[in-house]
């Protein structure tokens, strides 16, 4: 049985920690409702100019050819580049091992080569292998600022357009709740068609239907609203990454200073049943001293 000493050090051990997850819990909660702010706030305009697009393609009836809607035909080989954005620091349960895992499946599931470019320190290098590579890596700063996610766009935007990459998705963790964060991939260009015409029906479906006019024209239109939409994609989806993360850690955190409360009343026990077992054999000590001097 361990001494009441050690006990005694176990003990002011775990509530040390115990306090330093209780911080980390709070400033993850401070830092959460930031970014679950500017997750918020941006899927509304996201969803805008989804229907906008969705009309822009509904309007052409399949005539308007562009690079951005891959109707265009092309003798490139199938190229990928997947974006992944994952976190710089650790401590944030099993976020980035989820996502790490979505990527695995479809790495396996993918027959065309695929390369990558990671935001976040925490996820990508496992991944390479003797078909990929990862090309470039950022590391961007928090909360999420939209200028560097426009850097990061028109980076994107350039390898799509010179036909370096034929593809080019975006892996990342959609913000459910703070207890719910989702790892998926999802396109980012060429555009996912089917996906624009589908929220512009929804918005038809709705009381109010709004019809856009569209001047010089739909191909001018499209060519003027692409970097907007694909830097607003690339932030957008930066700031759920951020909500995700920081819910992920304060979830982690409040788990981790309950688990150290437990460990601290079990080693309170302990201690309490050694003192106890010592002062009854100091107490036997004493009586059988006495019983001999009589």
């Amino acid at each position: 049985m361990a001494s009441l000493k050690d006990i005694r050090r176990r003990i002011k051990s775990v509530k040390g920690t115990s306090k330093i997850t209780r911080a980390m819990q709070l400033v993850a909660a401070a830092k959460m409702k930031k970014a679950q702010d500017q997750a918020v706030a941006g899927r509304e305009y996201a969803q805008k100019l989804n229907q906008i697009l969705g009309q822009i393609i509904d309007k052409s009836e399949g005539e308007l050819k562009h690079a951005f809607l891959g109707n265009i035909s092309s003798d490139q080989e199938a190229k990928r580049l997947v974006v992944i954005i994952s976190t710089d620091k650790g401590l944030c349960g099993g976020l980035n091992s989820n996502l790490f895992k979505k990527l695995l499946r479809d790495q396996a599931e993918s027959s065309i080569t695929t390369n990558y470019l990671t935001i976040g320190k925490k996820v990508g290098a496992k991944l390479v292998n003797e078909n990929s590579e990862i090309i470039k890596s950022y590391s961007l700063a928090d909360p999420t600022v939209f200028s560097e996610a426009a850097e990061v766009a028109t980076e994107l935007t350039e390898l799509f357009l010179s036909g370096e990459y034929t593809q080019i998705e975006i892996a990342y963790n959609v913000f459910e709740s703070a207890m719910v964060q989702t790892p998926s991939i999802q396109p980012l260009l060429p555009l996912a068609v089917e996906d624009l015409l589908e929220a512009t029906s929804t918005e038809e479906s709705s009381d109010e239907v709004l019809s856009y006019l569209f001047e010089p024209g739909l191909t001018a239109v499209l060519e003027d609203i692409m970097p907007l939409y694909v830097n607003f994609q690339v932030y957008q989806k930066l700031v759920e990454s951020k909500a995700s993360e920081h819910s992920a850690r304060m979830i982690a955190m409040k788990s981790a200073t309950d688990n150290a409360k437990d460990i601290v009343d079990d080693l309170q026990l302990q201690y309490n049943k050694a003192r106890q077992a010592a002062i009854t054999s100091e107490l036997l000590e004493i009586t059988t001293a006495q019983m001999a001097l009589d």
